[in-house]
């Protein structure tokens, strides 16, 4: 498949990204890929349900996600845009590392019920690293933002 026709995708759904993914339960932390323009730009959406095993101490009577459990989200949703926007059906990455984070910030807080938006914006990518700007959104006001970066390793 050429980049032109890996661009042709448009949304990803949880078979796909189990399949571009290293990631499971619990650590697996988009549930669908609603938005996609090549590796340019997406959304990963993420159900917040009760039932997950970080509320039993995040916290005991007032569960709220964990920040860095965003900021996971919004790099696995990077990590599905470059591996199927990038490389589409052809040579797929080994896997994609997820290399820093900067300017974040957490505005509001996540609780069960939500449903979390990752909204992820190719900044650039030089040879393997690629940087993404990230919005976290729940009824599409900002919870969290912050700019990551990955690396690509092909072997």
């Amino acid at each position: 498949m050429s980049n032109e026709q890996a661009q042709t995708l448009d949304s990803a759904d949880i078979q796909t990204i189990l399949e571009v993914l290293p990631h499971r339960y619990p650590f697996l932390l988009v549930d669908r890929i609603v938005e996609m323009r090549g590796a340019e730009y997406g959304v990963g959406v993420k159900n917040v349900t009760i039932n997950e095993p970080q509320f039993t101490g995040h916290f005991p009577g007032r569960p709220i996600f964990p920040g860095v459990l965003i900021i996971e989200g919004m790099a696995q949703t990077a990590g599905c845009l470059v591996t199927l926007g990038a490389f589409g059906a052809g040579a797929r990455p080994k896997s994609v590392l997820f290399s820093t984070v900067d300017k974040c910030k957490f505005r509001k807080p996540v609780t069960p019920g939500d449903v979390l938006r990752y909204e992820m914006t190719r900044i650039a990518n030089k040879r393997n690293i690629w940087w993404y700007r990230g919005e976290a959104k729940v009824d599409g006001k900002l919870v969290a933002e912050a700019e990551l970066s990955a690396m690509v390793l092909m072997s």
